[in-house]
């Protein structure tokens, strides 16, 4: 334990800052502070020595100079066993504590100020203050965060204006990142304006997983500091640790229905939507996603876009006595649940119950980490430029456009090449019925999502000739392509399956003959203007 007999408080944010002096103060201590800080505490009545009575210099050059001294980072820096004989000949009496929030760069940064602004924002007195007490932890504190004032308050009440040695040192780390994260966007500004591109990452807390992406691979999953909505901050209500395919499947998922209106679910295997749907009844919707393919569904990731009610999640069947219809999967994540819903999931031992808004996953770029480098790219958000119908068949745009949307929505979630099938059902549910991902060619994508909507239509249809089932069916049905189509053969294999809507970019060379083909074949062919690669 450090009793504090001496602090230094000197900060941009105001917060919070007279709360904890009087604490310092009921215990004795001697505050010593600058400029708007001093005024603030003497404004409150509370006594404090100015800085230049300890430096021997007065404040200058229009505040840029004010603890940069000797005698400040003397106090500060010298080990108090060791040195102690030195310090007394030099008359340096120690400090104990720095509270210190540097000039506001991020904020000012933020308003789009010009670069004489950004210049008088760049802090130099905080951080070298802040490193010296940081790196004698041994027996200075160090406080950056106005949200630590209060567990701060809390200790120096507890120990009587002492502080302990674990604390000094977790506040060490802390303000070592605090100036690391400063200077980094400082250098990164000033690159900026050089029209240089850089970028600086800061990503801690980081947890070890069981395993990565295979048993013989050490997996760790880390929060970006000082950003709000990370993904690492979701709530686990119920289910045992989660993998590292487990986190990146639960992106694909919430990312697959956080811009779907109404009730939306996804079923996520191996990153790609298997089953997706959205409605108007959610237990209906979930029961579409499931049905969009059974099979993959078995062991998946599940994200819903709104709060699950326990109707819904019944359709998993936890409690059957018959095990053989239970449904298996691994998560289920949601904004909330219901009371009744929870319960019935904590059937299942093993299942991870998540809570995580989907519509907190707002990422503004995508990034990939290669060897040596990174690639980094716009998130992809936008759907379409045009909605053109270019063939000689025509269809209403404005009438199927919802459907259009989901099915946009849908493909840009599924690994190129990528084709889905989608259909609108009775009562307004759109569902993805059919998906080809993941292939070296757009042809076998095709053959892929209409064999897996054939498997579906059959699984569903009761009657006699299934293959007239199938025709009318698929003419209900829009396929979807996340790039142009760069020969006709997948338009030849699509009509010959019934459908009579295609959905694609358009912007091939080939582009006059595959319109031919489609008006041969009596095929409505929508171009949007826009792909949807997603490697």
């Amino acid at each position: 334990m450090i009793k504090i007999k001496k602090a230094l408080l000197s900060v941009s944010d105001k917060t919070g800052i007279v709360e904890l002096a009087k604490v310092l103060r009921k215990y004795g201590c001697e505050i010593i502070s600058t400029g708007g800080t001093k005024k603030a505490l003497e404004n409150a009545g509370i006594e404090v020595v100015e800085i230049s009575k300890i430096t021997g210099n007065p404040e200058a050059f229009g505040g840029r100079m004010k603890t940069i001294s000797f005698n400040i980072e003397s106090a500060l820096l010298f080990d108090r066993e060791k040195d102690k004989t030195e310090a007394e000949k030099l008359k340096i009496e120690p400090i104990d504590m720095v509270v210190c929030n540097l000039y506001p760069f991020a904020k000012v940064k933020e308003q789009n100020a010009d670069f004489e602004t950004l210049i008088e924002n760049i802090d130099i007195g905080g951080p070298t203050m802040l490193r010296a007490a940081a790196k004698n932890f041994k027996y200075v504190t160090t406080i950056t965060d106005v949200n630590d004032y209060a567990k701060i308050m809390a200790e120096l009440n507890k120990n009587e204006g002492a502080i302990s040695y674990e604390t000094r040192k977790n506040l060490m780390r802390k303000t070592f990142n605090h100036t690391a994260d400063y200077d980094a966007l400082i250098a990164t500004t000033m690159d900026e304006f050089a029209e240089i591109r850089s970028l600086r990452f800061h990503f801690g807390d980081g947890k070890k997983l069981r395993y990565g992406e295979n048993s013989h691979q050490n997996g760790y999953f880390y929060h970006e500091m000082n950003k709000n909505n990370s993904l690492s901050e979701m709530e686990i209500l119920h289910g045992k640790e989660l993998s590292f395919n487990n986190i990146a499947d639960i992106q694909s998922a919430i990312d697959a229905v956080k811009n779907l209106e109404n009730f939306a679910v996804a079923v996520v295997k191996h990153n790609n939507p298997c089953g997706l749907a959205s409605g108007k009844n959610q237990r209906k919707v979930f029961e579409m996603a499931w049905n969009g393919d059974p099979i993959s569904a078995f062991g998946s990731i599940i994200a819903f876009n709104k709060k699950v009610d326990l109707e819904t999640v019944e359709f998993l069947h936890l409690n059957d006595e018959n095990k053989q219809n239970r449904k298996f999967v691994e998560v289920i994540i949601a904004p909330d649940f219901s009371a009744e819903a929870l319960t019935y999931l904590q059937f299942h031992k093993n299942l991870r119950v998540i809570k995580f808004d989907p519509q907190k996953s707002k990422m503004k770029n995508d990034i990939k980490f290669l060897n040596g480098a990174i690639l980094v790219q716009d998130a992809d958000i936008e759907l379409y430029s045009k909605m053109d119908c270019v063939t000689n068949r025509k269809m209403d745009v404005e009438k199927d456009k919802k459907l259009i949307e989901f099915g946009l929505i849908a493909m840009r979630m599924v690994k190129s090449n990528s084709i889905i099938i989608v259909r609108k059902l009775a009562g307004g549910t759109f569902q993805q019925i059919g998906m080809g991902a993941g292939q070296p060619n757009r042809l076998i994508s095709t053959k892929l999502a209409i064999e897996k909507a054939k498997e579906n239509f059959a699984n569903e249809y009761n009657g006699d000739s299934l293959e007239a089932y199938f025709k009318a069916q698929f003419a209900k049905c829009f396929l979807i392509s996340d790039a142009f189509f760069p020969f006709a053969d997948n338009v030849e294999i699509a009509a010959e399956s019934g459908i009579k809507t295609i959905v694609q970019p358009g912007g091939s060379m080939r582009d006059k003959s595959v319109i031919r083909k489609c008006n041969e074949l009596d095929v409505a062919m929508i171009f949007t203007g826009l792909r949807h690669f997603k490697h």
